[in-house]
């Protein structure tokens, strides 16, 4: 592995220490299409309570707004210096986080799906976030490998790449035929590949995954998860930016477009494909529980005793994680190493 250039690499360990014993700082990274808009919107409705417990959130309104220009573009090269772009950012970021700690805030939560990469670069590709590893290492080098925790949340493939051809069709994009369907079922990434590439680029950073169905949407519960206390439910029960149901995709995509009849969310996958789909994912999960090689760990979500409502399932959705793997919840299976999937 060829080592890092000298110009990305952070600040002295004495200088990060003691930085992380001033301010955790807890990045949520997606991913697309599981709730986080919802969640972000939760964060904003919530700032006002959380300052006063020492908590600050960053959204989108603020990584995108200019906060995070230039770390993503010009690359530095061995023996150059550090782009003028990146300099800045790193500046910026370096400035912003020391006014948080001047204002007695302890902790800092950055919720953005887009840093490990857009959702229209995913679909163009037709791999999950390939471009995850590089994206991550330059946001670690922005602030200065200060970053305590990365928080992913994931969700069974079926339902995931259905949402976002949703989403994509519901934007203009054209409805995808039955060869690019079959390349999303059999391309060799998983989330797997995703988590292992997450570990890679934030050393040192506790790296957290939370599957989607354990949550039901509810940004309560996964604030409770990332902070590791209790949060009120959210009675609002918002369910932003889901993705539309056929009628409106029918209606954006124009007459002519190949979608089914009905009423209800769209299913692009025929019944072996999405079987298919949900059998990666269940590999995923096995591996995740068993340790996944060290590089990651599950969040165990308990859900409040306190009756909540949560949103009901459709026909054809994954069930909860204890519903979809092989066996009893405690069965040994539930620990072992999923077997390789490619050679």
């Amino acid at each position: 592995m060829m080592a890092a250039s000298p110009e990305f690499r952070p600040a002295g360990a004495a200088i990060a220490a003691w930085s992380r014993r001033l301010m955790d700082v807890i990045l949520h990274i997606g991913a697309h299409r599981t709730a986080t808009t919802t969640f972000q919107h939760f964060l904003s409705d919530l700032s006002a309570p959380l300052a006063a417990d020492g908590i600050a959130a960053w959204g989108p309104s603020r990584t995108r707004n200019g906060l995070f220009h230039g770390i993503h573009g010009g690359r530095a090269r061995a023996g150059h210096d550090v782009p003028a772009p990146f300099a800045r950012a790193r500046g910026r970021i370096a400035l912003n986080l020391a006014r948080l700690r001047d204002r007695g805030r302890r902790a800092l939560i950055v919720s953005d799906a887009s840093l490990p990469g857009s959702l229209r670069d995913t679909l163009t590709r037709g791999a999950l976030y390939p471009g995850v590893g590089a994206r991550l290492s330059r946001v670690h080098a922005a602030f200065d490998g200060q970053i305590d925790q990365v928080v992913l949340t994931i969700r069974s493939l079926d339902l995931y790449w259905s949402s976002a051809l949703g989403h994509a069709v519901s934007r203009g994009q054209p409805v995808p035929d039955a060869d690019a369907l079959d390349r999303l079922v059999t391309m060799p990434r998983s989330w797997r590949d995703v988590i292992a590439d997450v570990a890679c680029a934030m050393p040192g950073a506790r790296i957290r995954v939370l599957p989607f169905e354990r949550l039901g949407g509810r940004p309560d519960a996964l604030l409770s998860e990332i902070l590791g206390r209790p949060f009120a439910p959210d009675a609002a029960d918002r369910r932003l930016n889901a993705t539309p149901k056929l009628p409106a995709l029918r209606k954006r995509a124009g007459a002519g477009a190949p979608l089914p009849g009905g009423d209800d969310r769209w299913q692009p996958f025929d019944a072996a494909q999405a079987a298919a789909l949900r059998e990666t994912y269940r590999d995923d999960l096995f591996w995740l529980a068993a340790g996944a090689d060290g590089l990651a760990e599950p969040m165990a979500y308990a859900p409040d005793p306190t009756p909540h409502p949560m949103p009901h399932s459709k026909a054809g959705q994954t069930p909860p994680q204890t519903d979809t793997t092989r066996g009893s919840t405690d069965d040994i299976q539930q620990r072992r190493m999923a077997p390789p999937r490619r050679e």
